[in-house]
């Protein structure tokens, strides 16, 4: 699709923008960790996640969403339906879809290797939402190519969800304070940071709860969502008991983690 990389930087850059701001006007939480170490790694991780996906992957979701739509394969393409109605189930499939990848993730030891890197994160704050080992962005993208050849969604609506997984992503991982009130009204709607950050907590009840990272209902249908940290939110512990000195936690290190033999 002509423009899908430009509007995708737009919405990642603005959105980093936006909520870095917000952290350093109303921050939720004292941060604990150099924020100079943590945003290079993390941001250097979208650098090196980038490229790799583009070295390694010859078609992307876009692409094979184009394919399916021209050869009318795929379930929402033998359907007649509205174009915006296919637009809006096949975000909220999608949506379903990354919320079961994500327990997968945590819950199958092999996956959890390239998954415990995001939750190695000693703070958390808008780029640990980009804090993702490239390995796991591989099997990712193959998860969502599996789930496009299914579904059949739109080009428009696979370029939409993408964006919008990561404008919420680095939404919901924000350091951000907002009234009460606020937080309960978006929670209907979208993961809100409160709600995200007690998947963050190094008690693990609490960091096996909370998956979604866009639309909030799948943890309350599947009975994993968590209202609030047992800590509250400003004591709770972030990252996991394994991983706590920073020295362990520099972009080499973090590269060869999963390769590392730590229990939990």
């Amino acid at each position: 699709m002509a423009g899908e990389q430009t509007i995708r930087l737009v919405f990642f850059l603005g959105i980093l923008v936006v909520v870095a701001v917000w952290e350093v006007i109303t921050p939720r939480r004292t941060l604990s960790d150099s924020k100079r170490r943590r945003w290079f790694v993390n941001l250097s991780m979208v650098v090196i996640d980038t490229a790799v996906v583009r070295f390694l992957l010859p078609v992307l979701p876009t692409g094979l969403s184009l394919m399916a739509q021209e050869r009318g394969m795929s379930l929402l393409n033998i359907v007649m339906l509205p174009a915006w109605i296919k637009t809006v189930l096949a975000v909220v499939a999608l949506d379903f879809v990354i919320y079961l990848q994500h327990v997968l993730f945590h819950f199958l030891p092999i996956l959890w290797r390239l998954h415990r890197m995001h939750h190695t994160d000693l703070d958390i704050d808008v780029t640990t939402g980009n804090r993702f080992h490239p390995i796991e962005i591989v099997i990712s993208i193959g998860i969502k190519l599996g789930a496009v050849t299914l579904i059949g969604p739109p080009v428009a609506a696979v370029v939409a969800f993408e964006v919008l997984l990561n404008a919420t992503s680095q939404f919901n991982h924000g350091n951000i304070q907002m009234p009460e009130i606020l937080d309960r009204l978006l929670r209907l709607f979208v993961v809100t940071p409160d709600m995200h950050r007690v998947h963050h907590s190094v008690i693990p009840r609490e960091t096996n709860s909370n998956f979604g990272f866009n639309l909030p209902w799948w943890d309350r249908l599947c009975g994993t969502y968590r209202a609030q940290p047992e800590q509250g939110h400003t004591e709770m512990n972030i990252g996991l008991k394994e991983f706590r000195d920073p020295a362990m936690l520099t972009l080499p290190r973090l590269l060869i983690q999963p390769f590392i033999r730590r229990s939990g």
